[in-house]
C-alpha cells in the first residue's frame, strides 16, 4: 500500500486506487482501499496500541476505475473536505479513453441523472423526472490514436467533473456518443467488442488530479498521478 501513497501528513492521506479494487466493501476477504489504508496506519509506530486508526472516507471511485482519492486522518479534516465537496471547491480531473474520434474536441455536458437502485445503473432523464439530479462536466480531447490490431481509433479525453453523481462520467459520455472503453454497463456493442479485442477489462477511466484546500492551512494544494493501467500508456508515453 505504501507505494500507492501520493501524499501524507497528520491531516490527510492521498492514495492511488488501482482499477479492480473497491474503495470500500463489506464483503469478507475482498481487498479495499479503506481497509488497506487502516492497516497501513495501524502498523505505524506512533499508532501501535491505540486501536483502529481513524480514516475518513469523503469521496469514492467505482471499483473498475483507477485514480487518486483523498482521505481524512481526523474528523476535523473530514468535515473540511466534505464541505469543499458540497460547495464545489474540491476539484476532480480525470483521464478517459473513449471509442473513436470525438465530433467536438471539447464541450460541457449538462444532464439530469436518475439512479436505478435495482440495476445499479444511472439513466439520463428529463429535469422534472422524480429524484433526478443535475450532472455537469467539461471534456477536452487530448489525442486520438489508431489501434493497429483492431484498425479502429480511440481518443484520450481529459474531464473536469463539476458534480459527483453515480457513474456520472460513464453515463454522460455514453449518452453523448462517446462511450468509454472497457465499460460493459454503458458502452455500445461496438465499443464493447473493441474493448474485448484489445484486452481492456476495466473501465478506461482514471482520476488523475485533485485540487483542494488543505484542511489545516486552507491553502490550495494539487495532487497528480499518471494512470498506471496499460491502456493509457500509448497516449501518455
Amino acid at each position: 500500500m505504501q507505494k500507492n501513497i501520493v501524499f501524507e501528513d497528520e491531516h490527510i492521506i492521498v492514495a492511488y486506487k488501482p482499477a479492480g479494487i473497491a474503495t470500500q466493501t463489506a464483503r469478507l476477504g475482498q481487498q479495499d482501499m479503506v481497509s488497506e489504508l487502516k492497516n497501513y496506519l495501524a502498523r505505524k509506530p506512533e499508532n501501535k496500541g491505540k486501536g483502529e486508526p481513524y480514516l475518513g472516507l469523503v469521496h469514492r471511485l467505482d471499483q473498475p476505475v483507477a485514480g487518486i482519492l483523498a482521505f481524512a486522518k481526523t474528523k476535523q479534516a473530514a468535515a473540511s473536505l466534505s464541505k469543499q465537496i458540497t460547495e464545489g471547491t474540491f476539484h476532480k480531473y480525470y483521464y478517459a479513453i473513449v471509442y473513436g474520434r470525438l465530433k467536438n474536441e471539447n464541450g460541457t455536458l449538462n444532464d439530469y441523472l436518475y439512479k436505478d437502485g435495482k440495476t445499479n445503473m444511472s439513466l439520463v432523464v428529463k429535469k422534472d423526472f422524480p429524484e433526478a439530479k443535475e450532472a455537469r462536466l467539461f471534456y477536452q480531447q487530448k489525442q486520438t490514436l489508431m489501434v493497429l490490431e483492431a484498425q479502429q481509433e480511440a481518443s484520450l479525453v481529459e474531464i473536469e467533473l463539476f458534480t459527483g453523481r453515480h457513474h456520472q462520467i460513464r453515463v454522460q459520455m455514453a449518452n453523448a456518443e462517446m462511450p468509454l472503453l472497457g465499460d460493459s454497463k454503458y458502452g455500445t456493442e461496438e465499443s464493447k467488442e473493441f474493448s474485448r479485442e484489445i484486452g481492456c477489462r476495466n473501465v478506461a477511466l482514471c482520476a488523475c488530479k485533485l485540487v483542494l484546500k488543505h484542511p489545516a492551512t486552507n491553502k490550495e494544494v494539487c495532487f497528480e498521478k499518471q494512470p498506471e493501467e496499460e491502456i493509457f500508456k500509448p497516449f501518455l508515453s
